[in-house]
């Protein structure tokens, strides 16, 4: 039995799969969670590009990480469950390979950021606009979110 098949035969994913209730709940967990990650990402990204200037992007950045990390918790294990029922499926999905694509574009678009200029930011707070490589890294960031939802969206569809 492939990895696939056995997957799909776990407990966890015929109960998935089954009870009328349960794909449902782990979907909202899910769309809960995207829902929070992509608007801490976005209020901060937005900031980045000259939005809100009055709030300095340090404390905002100490009050939106966590709760995008903290996010992470609802959306992995959803996104895992709701993959069991029918992995197969979902990797012959091109929306879904297209969203784990973008997924790890704005992944390594953040990890870019955090580790690169972002550690160079103590002079960015209250009436500075950020340099231009900060503010492409939000650019970035926001079209990658976006299309992550798009294609989330479409998997329905394709």
């Amino acid at each position: 039995m492939d990895w696939q098949a056995w997957l799909a035969a776990t407990t966890v994913a015929r109960a998935m799969r089954t009870d009328p209730w349960l794909y449902p709940i782990v979907e909202t967990c899910h769309i809960f969670g995207f829902a929070v990650l992509v608007g801490a990402v976005a209020l901060f990204d937005l900031r980045l590009l000259g939005c809100g200037r009055a709030l300095p992007l340090r404390a905002l950045a100490a009050h939106l990480l966590p709760w995008a990390l903290g996010s992470l918790l609802l959306i992995v294990p959803a996104g895992l469950l709701m993959f069991s029922t029918q992995p197969g499926d979902f990797l012959a999905n091109p929306a879904f390979l297209l969203k784990l694509a973008l997924l790890l574009a704005a992944g390594v678009n953040a990890a870019a950021f955090h580790l690169g200029i972002w550690r160079r930011a103590a002079g960015w707070n209250t009436d500075v606009t950020p340099p231009w490589p900060a503010r492409l890294h939000a650019l970035l960031s926001l079209a990658l979110w976006l299309g992550v939802i798009a294609c989330g969206r479409l998997l329905a569809y394709v």
